[in-house]
Parts: structure tokens; sequence; C-alpha cells
């Protein structure tokens, strides 16, 4: 019964059901009973064979250990009535979570090749979550005690039907994603040169504001805004612009300057996206104020727009266009760091730097577009706003 809160934060339902199994019977039969469970669950599914080796296994050292620690704070079983300790909930709970979390960090890196602390902190992403779920298991206890097996088992029916709720919305949201990722592909494949790109800067988004410490909504967003960013030159009239391999004329620039404003106005009509507005349309303003569509300057442009100005510039310096080549990883960095304070926010991009992001981003732009790369003078690119 797992169930997600957002693309990093899941988690599963079933460990109420199981620490209150501890709790009314904390010795073997409760090991061997939630073992079974997973192990009929794993076979129904199909799973492979490793990995029901390995499910089973954890499973039962995590049962075994919560049983352990359990006892130890001194508690007895509340099958025949015998009062519940919080304290030893609150013990067996946190054995639970420890035990499965250290085995499941534990085979994740060696898969991922990354370091266990990493993995383990973000195995932990649903702590909270689970621990505002404890008092549940007090609920299955008196219910069993109390009224016995079905309504115990009309308890856990409804937290199956919680799940499925959940478990439809995040199909949703999939699906909504999906839709998106088409819409932006359909968008790039008029331009063979920013194939990728919008798909790219929502990328670099993401990484950027894990860095600054972003919440996971605000991260959604940002990813959401940076993916649908140039969503405005859907329209007819940027297809001859975007090809155009010269030098644009004022009258085309200024149409290419509109991009941001009808974008916005694209992503308003849905409710689903209405907050990635702002974000849309202030992607192109300048620290300074020379930006446009609304000449913003400072703090006073949206912080994600911040954010997708300097992936979206990197991006754009590493690929080719029309009308050059994309640069080599030094020029980029070179030309981003000039630009601190006059297109980009100098606190932020100090900041990115300093924790290894930029140079990050970097490497993938550029091991994305690079094969064999002659480098142009850094200010053609930056100054291009196609």
């Amino acid at each position: 019964m797992p169930y997600a809160l957002s693309d990093r934060v899941n988690g599963q339902a079933t460990f109420v059901t199981f620490i209150a199994s501890v709790v009314l019977v904390p010795s073997w039969i409760s090991v061997v009973s939630g073992v079974g469970v997973i192990l009929l669950a794993q076979l129904i599914a199909r799973k492979e064979y490793p990995k029901i080796v390995f499910n089973v296994a954890q499973h039962a050292v995590t049962l075994s250990l919560t049983v352990v620690a359990y006892l130890a704070t001194g508690a007895v079983g509340a099958v025949d009535g015998n009062d519940v300790s919080p304290l030893s909930v609150v013990v067996a709970f946190l054995a639970f979570v420890g035990a499965n979390s250290v085995l499941v960090a534990a085979i994740l890196c060696s898969e991922m090749r990354r370091s266990f602390w990493s993995v383990w902190k973000e195995t932990q992403r649903a702590f909270f979550f689970d621990l505002v779920a404890v008092p549940f298991v007090f609920v299955f206890v008196l219910l069993y005690v109390k009224l016995g097996v079905l309504a115990t088992s009309a308890a856990a029916a409804l937290i199956l039907i919680v799940r499925q709720l959940n478990s439809t919305n995040e199909v949703l949201q999939r699906s909504n994603k999906e839709l998106l990722e088409l819409t932006v592909t359909t968008l790039e494949a008029r331009d063979p040169y920013t194939s990728g790109h919008s798909r790219r800067v929502s990328h670099y988004s993401r990484m950027m504001g894990h860095a600054l410490s972003l919440s996971d909504k605000q991260i959604e967003r940002l990813a959401a805004s940076a993916l649908l960013h140039d969503v405005g030159k859907i329209y007819e009239v940027f297809a001859p612009i975007l090809a155009k391999p010269g030098k644009l004329t004022s009258e085309e620039r200024a149409i290419m300057e509109s991009h941001p404003t009808k974008g916005a106005e694209l992503v308003r009509i849905s409710s689903y996206l209405r907050d990635t507005v702002e974000p849309i349309r202030h992607h192109h303003e300048a620290w300074d104020g020379s930006g446009y569509p609304d000449a913003l300057s400072g703090e006073s442009i949206p912080i994600l727009s911040r954010i997708i100005a300097i992936a979206d510039t990197i991006d754009a310096m590493a690929s080719d266009r029309p009308y050059r080549r994309g640069l080599i990883p030094e020029k980029i960095r070179a030309e981003v760091v000039r630009m601190s304070g006059i297109q980009f926010d100098p606190v932020m991009l100090k900041s990115l730097i300093a924790s290894g992001t930029i140079d990050t981003v970097l490497r993938l732009a550029c091991e994305t577009h690079f094969d064999d790369v002659t480098a142009v003078e850094p200010a053609v690119a930056l100054i291009a706003i196609r």
C-alpha cells in the first residue's frame, strides 16, 4: 500500500498495521504473519524473485527488531486486554522505521552508486507523516481488543480506500505532466536547434532549487514553470523568426520579446497551471532592470524566474543555434559570472557557484550539446533572446 505525497516523498500505509500486530502479539507470531502477508503480496504482484527475497528478508529483520525493541521497554502484548504504553509504541515505531530505512538505503546506495548517507536522508522525507499516523496504531489495537477482527478489517479497508484515492490523484498528476511534456515536445518539433531545451532547463532549474533549499512544493512549481517557460512560442508568428539564421530586425526582436507574455496568458487558462504564470512571464527580466516584459529589477523579480533565467541562459549558450555554435564550458562560466548583478541575482549566483551546482549544470549542458564545438564570442550568446 504505497502512497506518494510528491515526486520525492512517499511511504507505505501498512506500517500502521504491522506495528499494531507487534503491540498486540510481540512474538514470532507477528513476524511470521507479517512476512507471510508480504510474501503473498509479492507473489500475487509477480515480482522478480530477487526482489521477493529482499522484501521478505527486509520485513523479517524489521519486524523482528521491532518486537525486540517493544519488549525491551518492558511492555507486554495487548491481545489479552493489557494496557498499551505510548512510549513502548513510539519505541516500536522508531525501531521499525529505523531498520526499514537502513535496509532500503543499503540496497539502493549499492544500485545507484551513491553514498549511504545521501540515500538514507531521501528515504526519511515521509518520516513526519508516518509519525503523525502513529496514533492510528492505538486505534487498530483498541478495535481488535474491543470489537474483534471484523471491525479491525473495516478500519484497514478505510486505509485502503484513502490510499486508492491518493493513487488516483497521483495518476492524474502524472497524466497532467505527460500532457505538458507532449505540449513542449510539439513546440520544440518546429525548431530542431531547441529540441529538448525546455526539459533541460526544467531539470537544471530543479537542481538549482534543491541547492537553494526551496521547499518541495516550490521546486515542483519551479520545474513546471521552467518546462513551460517558452510555451508562448507555440504561436505561428514565432516560427520563421526562430529559424532565421541572421540578425533580427527591431520588429522581429519585439515579437520575440512578447513570448513570455503570451506564455503567461496561455497557462493562465488552466487552473492547474495558474501558479506558473508569474515565473513564466518574468523569466527574461534582468537584475538591473534591463529585461522584459515589465523591466522588473532586483528582488521584485520572482525568485523562480531568477532561477529559470540562469538555467535558460546556460542551456542557450551551450546549444548550437542557426546563427552560432555553442560555447565551451569555460566561456559559459565566465560569461555567467560577468553578468552577475546585471542579468542575474548576484547572491543567488554566488550560492549556486559555492555549492558546485553551476559547474554540475555546465557539465551536463555541455555533455548534451558538445561533440566538437568551436567557441564564439560569449556576448553573442547572451544577448540572443531566441
